[in-house]
């Protein structure tokens, strides 16, 4: 424990020496180019410096082949690109790996996976921006401090796809304090503000209870504004009610889910380009599942898992909306 105290404290430093100094070459595997992870990638690499490098890897070869192109081809600056043919070797060489998968399974497989073969033992930093739950992430992270390969930190993110390509995403940090300080200035690439948490897995949690009242404020925004458009109120004028009142919400402020009361919302664009009912769905269901783990009770949590499922598989109420 001491030695590998004496060991982060060191890379802390020279870190440091080589941003105030001569900077050390970085390098990078990126793993995971859906959606988010591909638009996080373009944007990491476009900050970075041709110093460095960036290995990237993803099981579907078109989308490495179509992001390694568009990179090299806008590329004034920005980071060396390289396609790897496989996680391990995205990860051989890097000082950094940053993992954007979809479930805990694809996690968890991706990691063992690594720690199966024969990655050169290394201080990396592993920063997972998948959505997980806790638990799971924590037995990563007890992997990757027993094979000996570095430290693993969990950065889960808000602000969709549209935010990914912006590069406006948040972030919420599960880490030790003392890599704060290297691990900010890599996500500040991809996104505009880093909310650290606490320890390994308290990013997760704060995903997880964000998106859980996320979940149900989703659900009571478009049960008022069919209520009140029901009763006769012009969308928009009980949007204004409700935006100055009590009831206040992002759903309803900044996402309302009927059309034409926020002009930039997924439903004034026919409900595309926002968070799927998929994928509040399964957050939701995350939520659940590190509450039964936390002993902690969620009246609505099972119902709301409900309507999102009823919602799903009726195309008729296919709402979409941002996070």
């Amino acid at each position: 424990m001491v030695a590998s105290s004496m060991a982060w404290a060191l890379l802390r430093v020279q870190r440091r020496t080589f941003s105030s100094t001569a900077r050390r070459l970085q390098t990078y595997g990126f793993i995971g180019l859906g959606q988010m992870g591909y638009q996080m990638a373009k944007n990491l690499q476009s900050k970075l410096p041709p110093s460095d490098s960036i290995q990237l890897f993803d099981i579907n070869r078109d989308a490495m082949r179509r992001l390694s192109d568009e990179m090299q081809e806008s590329q004034a600056g920005g980071a060396a690109v390289h396609m790897a043919e496989s996680a391990n070797e995205a990860a051989k060489e890097a000082d950094t790996v940053i993992t954007v998968l979809p479930e805990p399974q694809h996690v968890k497989g991706v990691y063992a996976d690594l720690f199966s073969s024969d990655l050169p033992k290394k201080n990396r930093i592993y920063i997972d921006c998948s959505t997980i739950d806790p638990s799971s992430s924590r037995d990563v992270s007890k992997s990757v401090a027993l094979a000996g390969q570095g430290q693993f930190v969990d950065a889960p993110m808000s602000g969709g796809v549209v935010g990914a390509k912006a590069g406006t995403l948040t972030f919420m940090l599960g880490a030790p304090d003392e890599l704060v300080p290297i691990i900010e200035p890599i996500l500040l690439r991809m996104g505009k503000r880093v909310l650290h948490c606490g320890a390994q897995g308290t990013g997760l949690s704060a995903k997880l209870a964000n998106n859980y009242l996320l979940a149900i404020n989703n659900i009571a925004t478009a049960e008022a504004m069919n209520l009140g458009i029901r009763w006769g109120l012009e969308p928009k004028t009980l949007a204004g009610v409700i935006n100055v009142s009590t009831g206040r919400c992002w759903p309803s402020e900044v996402n309302n889910p009927v059309k034409g009361v926020v002009e930039n919302a997924p439903a004034s664009r026919d409900y595309a380009g926002g968070f799927g009912i998929s994928l509040m769905k399964k957050d939701l269901k995350l939520a659940i599942v590190a509450a039964e783990e936390a002993k902690a009770r969620l009246a609505l949590g099972t119902r709301a898992k409900e309507v999102y499922e009823e919602a799903e598989r009726a195309e008729s109420w296919a709402l979409a909306f941002i996070v």
